[in-house]
């Protein structure tokens, strides 16, 4: 049991949508209203894996997510995508963003109910899930100047996109020239965050491009 956010039409295709390391935070939460919004709308659901934590500096972040039950995890994952089918959503994708982007793409492999899944910026351990085990459609998205080693960056990019191609199922890696990780957040305060990790770079148009990207991918696959 564990509490979950949840917005958008009733009986609209769900969308379960995965936190940052920060915990379910304000930026979360504008990225589940934005997916809510999206074409013919959807219903979106941040499961709190971090059951009710919310970190604010980069220490406390990077010790909490080292700390969470990945496993557990997946099985909030779970748990959430079977609630949303269980409660109007014929189908079920997974969208999320760093930490949450590694979960997505872990979901598509462990997790077959989902029926599509969106990335960004984040690729889960081998130890968690082999993305050319995976089950579901991957979207992905990269920042080209992201500096995540193994986890976010080009080459962890790089690695998914053979993975994917070895699973046979639908894929598409997007890398962003010029972006840095977490370019999606676009609200003052995460703006500022990302300055003070010294990733200053402000893109709107590649922000834009994304949800484009985003809207296309989980239309044609959670369409009825």
């Amino acid at each position: 049991t564990f509490d979950a956010y949840v917005v958008g039409k009733d009986d609209a295709p769900g969308i379960v949508v995965l936190q940052e390391w920060w915990g379910v935070d304000y930026e979360v939460k504008n990225h589940a209203v934005k997916i809510s919004q999206l074409g013919h709308g959807f219903k979106a659901l941040i499961p709190d894996l971090y059951r009710g934590k919310v970190c604010l500096d980069v220490a406390e972040a990077q010790h909490t997510m080292d700390g969470l039950d990945w496993q557990g995890a997946v099985k909030d994952i779970s748990a959430s995508v079977n609630w949303l089918k269980a409660n109007g959503s014929k189908k079920v994708g997974v969208a999320g963003f760093c930490m949450g982007g590694a979960l997505s793409i872990a979901s598509s492999v462990l997790v077959p109910e989902v029926d599509a899944v969106v990335a960004f910026y984040g690729v889960p351990s081998s130890e968690l899930a082999d993305p050319a085990q995976a089950k579901a459609p991957v979207q992905a998205h990269f920042g080209e100047l992201d500096n995540f080693v193994g986890f976010s960056d080009v080459t962890a990019a790089k690695a998914l996109e053979e993975k994917l191609k070895a699973a046979g199922v639908p894929y598409e890696v997007h890398i962003y020239p010029g972006n840095a990780h977490a370019f999606m957040n676009r609200s003052p305060e995460g703006v500022q965050r990302r300055k003070n990790m010294g990733m200053p770079d402000e893109d709107e148009a590649a922000v834009q491009l994304a949800w484009s990207h985003f809207q296309s991918w989980i239309t044609q696959y959670l369409s009825a």
